[in-house]
């Protein structure tokens, strides 16, 4: 899975900089392109002139050439990298990248880097579990930097506990599996809703609910991300995202959704129905704005189209089919039924009473229920950490039916 592609390696001032001679031979022979980026405190445990003889490429350590005036580009690198890996990376380096400082090559180019970028730590174990640490790596994840979190044993200092940076042959390894995954939905199309719809009453007011968007969209960029063409159905909502392999189709009601969606529904292989679609519509929409009288107001609702249940009555075969069930009581038996109502493949449950989970927050808590009625429970975690685990699931079902 590495053959022709473009890694920076990028080397901090870490004791674990001589695992990074044995790291470079590794990628070589599994046919990446290495470029290496050493800080300046990185030149103290290892040379360039190994790492050169290693990688087959100029060791890259300062802005410019001292001698001719020649300038490392640390966009160009980011432009040219498949992925940019940092092994070791000191707390130093961690907390700089955490903060946006670019006071070397390695962090300038980390920051104008357009590819994935993965951290492996290394430390001794005070510095890893001190809650500035902490916060930090909490931080790049929060950036979408991937962590290769380190190992427990004898440190540097003499003490035993975790900070060790992970063993060369496991990073390869983890690598390996990472571009594995990124391509695993190559050739599908994902068609997926998102968000609340609004339901006119007037031109000022609208039935709708809380949904922020966050976990269908976090869904989106999991499948773009590992190689799918993603048509992203949404309502209104307040997220700022683009990517190459999705296309965006906004809409307002129940009603556009249903068309758009319906429209996409027969080209695509994966559909997640992820929007909280409002369930009624008012009968009368009223075109100027109903004034305040003093007396009760009667809106007289009627039922939308069941996207899910329409769509899934109209599957072809070898189309998977996701649908998700907010629930405040009952939740196990209520999400059965909609599993087996709408004909989806499998069903993820959110608990309105579950703290950290539901509408407009970034975590998720769920429970993936299977057409056998099988049950798998998650811990709570970021939406974006959800999406891959609702992802693998689908290719699970994609492998092994």
């Amino acid at each position: 899975m590495l053959q022709g592609k473009n890694i920076i390696l990028g080397i901090t001032g870490s004791i674990a900089a001589y695992k990074a001679a044995f790291l470079t031979r590794l990628l070589k022979r599994e046919g990446a392109q290495i470029k290496i980026i050493l800080t300046p405190y990185g030149k103290e445990f290892i040379t360039p002139v190994t790492l050169a003889t290693l990688s087959g490429n100029t060791v890259l350590t300062d802005f410019f050439h001292h001698d001719d005036g020649a300038w490392n580009s640390h966009v160009d690198l980011g432009i040219w990298a498949d992925i940019m890996l940092i092994a070791p990376a000191t707390a130093n380096t961690i907390a700089k990248m955490a903060g946006g400082i670019a006071d070397n090559l390695l962090l300038t180019t980390y920051l104008s880097a357009k590819c994935p970028v993965v951290v492996a730590p290394a430390m001794d174990l005070d510095m890893f579990r001190h809650p500035a640490t902490l916060k930090n790596l909490e931080t790049l994840k929060s950036f979408g930097n991937l962590i290769i979190e380190p190992t427990t044993g004898e440190l540097a200092s003499g003490l035993e506990g975790k900070g060790r940076m992970e063993e060369p042959e496991k990073i390869v390894a983890w690598l390996e599996d990472y571009f594995k995954k990124k391509s695993r939905f190559n050739g599908k199309r994902v068609l997926i809703t998102a968000g609340p719809t609004y339901e006119k009453i007037d031109p000022v007011r609208f039935i709708g609910n809380h949904s922020s968007g966050k976990m269908g969209y976090a869904l989106a960029k999991t499948f773009a991300d590992e190689g799918a063409c993603v048509d992203l159905v949404s309502g209104p909502v307040n997220l700022n995202f683009t990517h190459k392999n999705v296309t965006i189709h906004p809409v307002v009601s129940a009603g556009e959704m249903d068309q758009q969606a319906s429209a996409l529904f027969p080209s695509a292989d994966i559909v997640v129905f992820a929007a909280a679609v409002a369930d009624y519509r008012p009968v009368r929409q009223e075109n100027s704005k109903i004034k305040r009288t003093g007396e009760n107001l009667t809106i007289t609702l009627t039922p939308n189209t069941d996207i899910a249940a329409k769509l899934g009555g109209q599957r072809k075969c070898g189309q998977i089919l996701i649908g998700f069930a907010l629930e405040s009581d009952n939740a196990l038996a209520n999400a059965s039924k909609k599993l087996a109502a709408k004909n989806l493949d499998f069903i993820v449950l959110n608990q309105l009473n579950d703290p950290g989970s539901g509408f407009d927050v970034d975590t998720n808590r769920i429970i993936i229920i299977g057409k056998d009625n099988n049950q798998k429970k998650f811990e709570l975690k970021s939406k974006q950490d959800v999406a891959t685990d609702i992802a693998d699931e689908i290719y699970n079902l994609m492998t092994h039916g």
